[in-house]
């Protein structure tokens, strides 16, 4: 034989297979491929080729593999959120008073009710008002709020905000009251910090009336003295809806109270 095995399938793909061109990948640098063939014992003299096809997918393989992804298109998956961007927070939104700021649960809707004096905000759930937020500016003579005392005994000063007896008759009432009480408030948590040179009281109480409504109320205070004024904001929950999702909100909602 004149010409060996190898000769003879390499002068066969030069004439036999097609060029093939892709469009689209001008920068891809051809690989040189060497294709080695050995006349098998057995193959009886079958000609070995190597396909079309194959060859096509070669290069489209290494197209995928030398391509990258361009700017448009990395755009687009950003817009479309397929990567998988953090969304913004939308169970809150900011409130700027005069002279402080809050965050304010998006559901709850502003009320003309006023209960205290100096109040000067109220925001409650869509669908319960014992579920609310309020904001009093009132004026005093203190120059910081531990000018009070205890976070406890500026409590005992301003214990209107836990709702005050108004029955002062004869009762034996049931449930852990006192006689001739008909409501209670507990602390369960103070504390205190300083935040922008200022200082803030922070109080969690539980009050409960003899009646059982909502089991009592989870009511957060936050306390502070500027110029002059004492700003206390105060939100609550009833404890029914406290342990069923309302939590979140109160507690966001008092302590993201800051002087603006």
């Amino acid at each position: 034989m004149a010409c060996s095995t190898q000769c003879f399938l390499h002068d066969h793909l030069l004439s036999k297979t097609p060029l093939v061109t892709l469009k689209g990948v001008s920068d891809l640098k051809p690989n040189k491929l060497v294709y080695r063939a050995q006349r098998d014992q057995q193959d009886n003299g079958n000609n070995v080729f190597v396909s079309r096809r194959l060859a096509l997918t070669i290069l489209f393989g290494a197209a995928a593999i030398g391509s990258k992804v361009s700017p448009a298109d990395a755009a687009y998956g950003e817009s479309a959120n397929i990567f998988g961007k953090p969304k913004t927070n939308t169970d809150f939104l900011p409130y700027n008073g005069d002279g402080f700021k809050l965050q304010i649960p998006s559901k709850w809707n502003p009320s003309k009710e006023v209960e205290y004096p100096g109040q000067v905000l109220r925001y409650e759930d869509n669908f319960d008002s014992t579920t609310n937020v309020i904001v009093t500016i009132t004026p005093t003579d203190k120059k910081s709020i531990t000018d009070y005392g205890s976070p406890e005994q500026f409590l005992s000063q301003v214990d209107f905000l836990l709702g005050k007896q108004v029955y002062f008759g004869k009762t034996d009432a049931e449930g852990g009251f006192e006689s001739d009480a008909v409501a209670t408030a507990n602390i369960l948590e103070t504390s205190s910090a300083t935040v922008g040179g200022k200082q803030y009281y922070y109080l969690s109480v539980l009050t409960r009336t003899a009646d059982g409504d909502e089991g009592g109320k989870h009511q957060l205070i936050t306390a502070t003295v500027n110029d002059g004024k004492l700003y206390i904001c105060k939100a609550q929950a009833g404890d029914k809806r406290w342990f069923k999702g309302a939590r979140k909100f109160v507690e966001n909602a008092a302590s993201s109270f800051n002087l603006a």
